[in-house]
């Protein structure tokens, strides 16, 4: 029985552990899969419930951290070393960044056979300036020589990696889209409606406005608040924006709100674990970030028929249907994002027709079948089974 070490970043709510945890849990009983990750941020809400809920083992190793230390992110190679020592796995598959370059190095100094690194998103642009974002390139195309497949989780970010960022050759590159239950998102929406307005006291005819993921710079909230400031002012629709997640850019977030005079306008709520009981309370979905992977939200969205309003970045037109599903701008492009917004919270019609699409759209494309089947599909392939 072949065995896989599947590695993440940290346990902390986002796509890369559901993408971790529905693999490691319906992955053929013809491989046995253990699953390891790190410690999640103090600002971040940890994700742990999601694998209980599953019924899942796992390791945590406790100094594989966001952040870069030296000191612990040696103790964390030398700990991912006695583990593949210990289970023998016949495939090393890391995710995201800091486990993809402790996990390949050490499953390459092992003699792990197979190595393949899944890319939930990348940091080389907007997270840092071009000489850091020089040196994480250097450092993730030396990875992926010892990488025996890298997977990205869109073709547009597969055109980074390979035509943009040089960080692989596109025969080395294999797209496998991110995986999700998505049913859930699609149940009793109305009920779910309900009950929720009712608990934050949204009255039928407000129009809510949500964004959901870590508040982090990268996520730009910045754009968010000042769209919602721009809204407000044009239209005479009663709105509610509400943020749902949490992280430390909230405080400069919560005081954008107060020096913008919205506070009766906007509710920061942190993280929801149940969050399929919030996208059918919402109206329209924003995204506000600079850098994408495929951002879960705008999946789950569209799971529970809740029309969109996006940047244009990273992975995010193979997510969508274009002015079907989502309104995308530019991300230069501040003014369509407002316009596209007002458009959305002014237009009912269009607002409904476009939450006729979103469900037919993903239920399939995003289903943890289809993940589950290509990531076999690959795994046998290169153990030549």
């Amino acid at each position: 029985m072949p065995k896989v070490l599947r590695i993440i970043n940290r346990f902390n709510i986002g796509g890369p552990t559901y993408n971790a945890a529905y693999l490691t849990k319906y992955l053929s009983s013809e491989y046995e899969t253990l699953l390891v990750g790190g410690l999640k941020d103090k600002t971040e809400e940890s994700s742990e419930y999601i694998l209980k809920n599953l019924g899942l083992n796992y390791k945590i190793i406790p100094e594989m951290k966001r952040s870069i230390n030296p000191f612990n992110d040696i103790i964390a190679y030398k700990k991912i070393q006695s583990i593949i020592n210990d289970f023998k796995p016949d495939i090393v598959h890391t995710h995201a960044a800091k486990a993809g370059a402790l996990g390949r190095r050490a499953a390459y100094t092992c003699k792990v056979p197979v190595i393949i690194h899944t890319f939930h998103g990348h940091v080389f642009h907007s997270y840092f300036g071009n000489f850091k974002s020089s040196i994480y390139k250097n450092i993730e195309r030396n990875l992926a020589k010892k990488s025996n497949a890298i997977i990205a989780i869109s073709d547009k970010q597969k055109e980074e990696l390979t035509k943009i960022h040089n960080i692989a050759p596109a025969n080395k590159i294999e797209v496998i889209p991110l995986g999700f239950d998505l049913q859930r998102f699609n149940d009793n929406l109305d009920k779910k409606r309900v009950a929720y307005r009712n608990h934050h006291q949204l009255s039928d005819d407000t129009i809510a406005i949500g964004i959901v993921g870590r508040l982090v710079s990268i996520k730009n909230h910045k754009l968010f608040i000042n769209a919602i400031n721009y809204v407000k002012q044009n239209t005479s629709k009663p709105i509610c924006a509400i943020i749902i997640g949490d992280g430390e850019e909230r405080p400069p977030i919560a005081s954008q709100i107060d020096e913008l005079g919205l506070q009766s306008f906007v509710k920061m709520v942190s993280w929801e674990k149940e969050v399929e009981k919030v996208y059918p309370a919402l109206d329209i979905v924003c995204l506000t970030s600079f850098n994408e992977g495929t951002p879960v939200s705008l999946i789950e969205a569209q799971a529970a028929n809740v029309p969109i309003v996006s940047t244009n970045v990273g992975g995010i037109e193979n997510v969508v249907k274009k002015n079907d599903t989502a309104l995308l701008a530019d991300i230069n492009d501040e003014s369509t994002f407002y316009n596209h917004l007002l458009e959305l919270v002014n237009n009912d019609s269009k607002r409904k027709a476009m939450k006729k699409n979103g469900w037919s759209h993903v239920k399939d494309k995003f289903h943890y079948t289809r993940l589950v089947r290509d990531m076999e599909q690959l795994y046998n392939r290169l153990l030549n089974i």
